[in-house]
């Protein structure tokens, strides 16, 4: 009997698991690692949240199974906050389903709406399930160059020329992960004109939408006219409110594509416990001090990683928004490549990234840091940085040795 299943067969190796794997062996050494490898926020949910979470969880009723496209207040209170953030009305009832977290939602999303060879155009560098939402629900996925949003849009058209059958969807993602993109209405204009041109779908993840820095909250695809004709959002709590662990996310927009993933869903949960949805309502609805003091919080973070690291010898572009910044391999490094460049970084100055080939071939070259340290933390990392760098050549020559020998 085989070994390998068939959807397994699909998923080549996680990529960032070495880089974990020696994460967690130097950790059980007793290294001290300043790690910036996950996008998993370190700050406390909001207290208000909790406090809701703990009232709603004492009715003898809340632990019953909740609703799978989730409960009318949390639709309603998602359909609220697009009318307020972006201008879009929004019907809770048709337009907005409540997920599991942004991932579980993109997900269920690819298993929705594709078919065995359906094929799907897809940035690269992405976040992994961008593609492999797709993979796993039979798709074939036609990688677009996207170390540029301009660069992403030129070629879409080309993607669309060369694919056969033609392409059926579109994935959006800015603010970027990994690449801290952002772009304007403009783009999401254009965008959505190819589209219509080319008969395609669009899906678009705008989970870091609330983490921008420069008085330059990101737009919303849905602000385009027509768009919700062929386009729905992937949003989610996570950053936005520190809730990554409770896994509240929403996909909203066309009804036609609400309703396949609401069916799918169907089959498949019963929703989130329901004192996790009123908290998330309670989140949305109250109080928003909370979600400018998060903003903050990575804004001073951000600060000090572009200072702190260029002071050691490593320019790091300026992230206009998202929880991560997205470097190029220092030029000591360079023709080590992203998994080479992070192992060592970790093993030899106790700093974890993500390395770039993780998000893709055209993540090569390139790491992605979160901004997840504190300011402390993130100005120790840089002085370990500093002598990374300095001693290159026998860091280096000392890997080649060990790799030579193995």
């Amino acid at each position: 009997m085989s070994t390998d299943f068939h959807r397994i067969r699909r998923l080549p190796p996680y990529v960032f698991e070495e880089v974990n794997k020696i994460k967690a062996r130097l950790r059980a050494e007793g290294t001290d690692i300043i790690d910036f490898g996950m996008g998993n926020p370190d700050m406390p949910t909001p207290q208000h949240i909790v406090d809701k979470l703990i009232e709603t969880a004492r009715d003898p009723k809340a632990g019953r199974y909740s609703a799978s496209k989730g409960i009318p207040g949390l639709r309603k209170a998602m359909a609220n906050y697009y009318g307020r953030r972006f201008g879009v009305k929004l019907n809770p009832d048709t337009e907005v389903i409540a997920t599991l977290g942004s991932k579980e939602g993109f997900a269920n999303l690819a298993q929705a709406l594709t078919g065995p060879g359906d094929v799907i155009i897809c940035p690269n560098p992405a976040y992994p399930i961008h593609a492999f939402g797709f993979i796993m629900a039979g798709g074939i996925i036609r990688h677009v160059p996207a170390l540029s949003p301009e660069e992403y849009l030129s070629n879409i058209s080309r993607a669309v020329k060369h694919s056969v059958p033609p392409p059926s969807v579109l994935i959006l993602s800015y603010p970027s992960n990994p690449t801290a993109q952002w772009v304007d209405l403009d783009f999401y204009k254009d965008a959505i004109a190819l589209a219509k041109k080319h008969d395609l779908l669009v899906i678009s993840d705008v989970a870091y939408g609330e983490i921008y820095f420069d008085n330059n909250p990101p737009p919303s695809v849905l602000q385009v006219d027509g768009a919700k004709d062929i386009a729905v959002e992937v949003n989610s709590l996570s950053k936005t409110y520190a809730m990554a662990g409770w896994r509240v996310g929403m996909v909203v927009g066309n009804s036609r594509i609400c309703s396949a993933l609401a069916r799918v869903k169907s089959y498949l949960d019963y929703g989130a416990y329901t004192p996790v949805q009123v908290a998330a309502a309670t989140a949305l609805n109250g109080p928003q001090d909370c979600v400018d003091e998060i903003r903050a919080i990575y804004k001073s973070r951000r600060d000090t990683l572009i200072k702190s690291m260029k002071g050691a010898g490593w320019d790091i572009p300026n992230p206009p928004a998202s929880m991560f910044a997205w470097a190029k391999i220092p030029e000591q490094y360079r023709e080590a490549g992203s998994m080479l460049f992070s192992r060592l970084l970790i093993e030899e100055a106790g700093v974890a990234v993500a390395p770039g080939i993780g998000f893709g071939e055209y993540g090569e070259g390139y790491v992605r840091i979160g901004l997840v340290e504190n300011e402390h933390r993130i100005r120790q990392a840089a002085r370990n940085v500093k002598k990374f760098i300095a001693n290159a050549d026998s860091i280096l020559a000392k890997a080649h040795n060990k790799m030579e020998q193995a």
